[in-house]
């Protein structure tokens, strides 16, 4: 119950189903976006603090915790699965595994890595479930169907549409790479722990990600006035 309205309060207001106004893609091989760090994310010794209270069961940290995390955590899942309607499902299911292994977690890494490999874990997951999944030949694709189902009149709808859809046609490893430390501000070292991999690894994702992008977007030229925006 205490998990359930910690995350009911870090996730409100109500979320859109459309990720909340992420950044235009104006990618270059030499110049990647520098979108600004949250204030959040600023103080990982806090965060980690904070985890660390709570593996010892203080409710007060849980709460904090969750709450200067859950946008990055849901921002994150959305991006690396390409399904912005079932974000919010995705964090709540990393935040219940994370809760359960709080006791465990010793602090020898910053708890928001620690947070993101969860994360990470919790997609691959997802993917698999998926994939052996049984479907039907008459069931319409859920996420083309929720995707039409989203209200294309709201602020931002196709910036966040166009990030997503250029972001999907990565490979895996090169999405998260990227979105980990172009559009969340974590640091190659801080990707790499999460990752599970060297950070010449996670330099080298990022680098062929960011030539991959510019390719798309000097194919598929962005609407001046996003370019406007974005300056």
């Amino acid at each position: 119950m205490a998990l359930t309205a910690a995350l009911s309060a870090a996730a409100s207001p109500p979320v859109r189903p459309t990720v909340s106004r992420p950044p235009v893609l104006r990618v270059s091989a030499a110049r990647p976006p520098h979108p600004r760090v949250p204030a959040a994310r600023q103080n990982d010794g806090q965060i980690t603090d904070w985890a660390l209270a709570a593996g010892g069961g203080d409710q007060e940290a849980a709460d904090r915790f969750v709450r200067a995390t859950y946008e990055d955590v849901r921002r994150f899942v959305a991006y690396l699965s390409s399904d912005a309607p079932g974000a919010d499902d995705l964090a709540q299911e990393t935040y219940l595994r994370a809760m359960s292994g709080l006791a465990r977690f010793a602090g020898r890494s910053c708890a928001r890595t620690w947070l993101m490999s969860i994360a990470r874990r919790v997609v691959i997951d997802r993917h698999r479930a998926a994939a052996v999944r049984p479907r039907t030949a008459d069931t319409a694709d859920w996420q083309t169907a929720a995707e039409r189902a989203q209200p294309r009149h709201l602020p931002g709808f196709e910036e966040s549409a166009a990030v997503l859809d250029a972001l999907r046609r990565l490979d895996p490893a090169r999405r998260q790479a990227f979105v980990l430390t172009q559009l969340l501000g974590a640091s190659y070292e801080e990707a790499a722990a999460a990752a599970g991999c060297p950070i010449g690894t996670v330099r080298s994702r990022v680098a062929r990600a960011r030539r991959e992008l510019a390719g798309q977007w000097r194919a598929e030229p962005a609407d001046p006035a996003d370019l406007v925006r974005a300056g």
